[in-house]
């Protein structure tokens, strides 16, 4: 089977490779095609996956393009994982919303509309392609922000996207782990949209073992989420929010700790990964060694502003593993691929899951896979509190996508002003305008 990356030069790209080295299984991945508009990029990560296929007899060769249309053609999966506009655009994103005292985030929020607004149009035209150039491939979609921009494309290619995270398997792991579970046996009941969803229960040979958790104030201040939200407000909501929800829930604090801050966490990882890039053009670099400890400082300051806000300090080493997007685009392809049959949460078309959106949305939940596709889990409704976020925030990703398809300018301002994180007409205006001065890929709205 053929693999294709889009954004093959992106820094995270090593951690699937990782895992398709660690794939013996019949009918793995025999091939790898990396494809990314920046060429040296490109060189510096396929750098470091040689280095990591070093002594591995069976990892599969890669090659690398700058040509779109050449890299699709004969995929079996596309991955897509782009950034439009790069992390220097995800730095103007953060100053220009925290100018206004509204949050910049890369996905949620100001600056999360400002990086859909750039990446609609593109991953539309890569949906277009993939359709025309390798019709009977899936894509898997790890570009943010994940729900909007497989939404997107889902209007393209229908079930053959899927919009992937590590943020709710993550989360499911921390909680299993707190209950001293085995999270690969354990049920997760995880609702909502992407970085927008609630953990309400994980199920444990059939019992439902949230409410021991919620119970135990110790036990909900012993991991990321716990820390982060504080025991009594989890206690609260009845339920373990995603992390990305310490945004809406401590939104003034995370404003405040972001305007603070010495740096955005976009200008942080701009300086970071050019420090990397720039060290990798060195031929004598030890590639592996060097992305390696990249990562690590990378992953160590993850939501660091947030932790700051919520005086939850440093991350505990059990904290710093991620949800393995890796792990979970490997077992989507093997699912797909050998109708090997698997639970996982997934961004894909809502059909009939959540009763307050419609069939097209695109919603986070628990999936059934197998060599049809991914296919959404019956869900409970959601509390009232919870439907009127998500309802709030579909609302605005609906008009991110007409604003990309009409390029109206008035409806982007709309899609800014809706947003619950953003407080003024006014100030969408004005985000609006500071936004256009800066991102020659919103020159399209007129």
């Amino acid at each position: 089977m053929r693999l294709t990356i889009l954004g093959g030069g992106g820094f995270r790209l090593p951690l699937v490779y990782g895992a398709l080295l660690g794939d013996h299984a019949k009918g793995r991945i025999t091939h790898v095609t990396l494809h990314d508009l920046d060429a040296g990029r490109l060189a510096a990560i396929a750098r470091v996956l040689a280095d990591q296929a070093e002594g591995v007899p069976d990892a599969p060769p890669v090659t690398v393009t700058t040509d779109l249309d050449e890299a699709l053609r004969g995929a079996d999966f596309v991955f897509s994982a782009i950034r439009v506009g790069g992390l220097e655009g995800r730095a103007a994103d953060e100053r220009i919303a925290l100018a206004e005292d509204v949050l910049g985030q890369e996905t949620v929020g100001a600056g999360g509309i400002a990086y859909g607004l750039r990446t609609v149009p593109v991953a539309v035209d890569i949906a277009r392609r993939v359709a025309r150039l390798a019709r009977d491939a899936w894509v898997i979609n790890f570009t943010n922000p994940a729900g909007l921009v497989t939404e997107a494309m889902a209007r393209h290619l229908g079930d053959r996207v899927i919009g992937i995270c590590d943020s709710p398997v993550g989360l499911g792991r921390r909680v299993a782990r707190a209950l001293g579970a085995n999270p690969d046996t354990a049920w997760i009941d995880y609702v909502g949209l992407n970085h927008l969803g609630w953990l309400r229960g994980l199920r444990i040979e059939g019992r439902d073992e949230l409410p021991r958790l919620l119970a135990d104030p110790e036990l909900l201040g012993s991991f990321e989420e716990g820390k982060l939200f504080g025991p009594d407000w989890l206690r609260s909501l009845g339920a373990i929010p995603n992390e990305y929800l310490h945004y809406y829930y401590f939104n003034r604090e995370a404003v405040r700790a972001y305007q603070e801050a010495k740096q955005t966490r976009g200008a942080f990882l701009h300086e970071q990964q050019a420090r990397f890039y720039a060290e990798m053009e060195r031929p004598d670099a030890p590639a592996l060694e060097t992305w390696d400890r990249t990562r690590a400082e990378r992953e160590a300051t993850y939501m660091a502003h947030n932790r700051e806000a919520a005086g939850a300090g440093e991350r505990d080493a059990c904290d710093l593993e991620s949800g393995g997007y890796e792990q979970v685009a490997l077992a989507l392809m093997r699912a797909i691929a050998h109708n090997q049959r698997t639970t996982l949460i997934l961004n894909v078309r809502n059909r009939t899951t959540l009763s307050v959106l419609d069939e097209e949305a695109v919603v986070e939940v628990p999936c059934f896979v197998d060599a049809n596709g991914a296919h959404p889990v019956s869900v409970s409704p959601l509390p009232l509190h919870a439907t009127g976020l998500v309802c709030a925030v579909k609302a605005v990703e609906r008009e991110v996508l007409a604003a990309a398809e009409s390029g109206s300018r008035a409806t982007a301002v709309k899609a800014f002003a809706l947003h619950p994180l953003v407080d003024s007409v006014t100030v969408a205006r004005r985000l609006v305008d500071g936004y256009t001065s800066v991102h020659p890929a919103l020159a399209y709205l007129r």
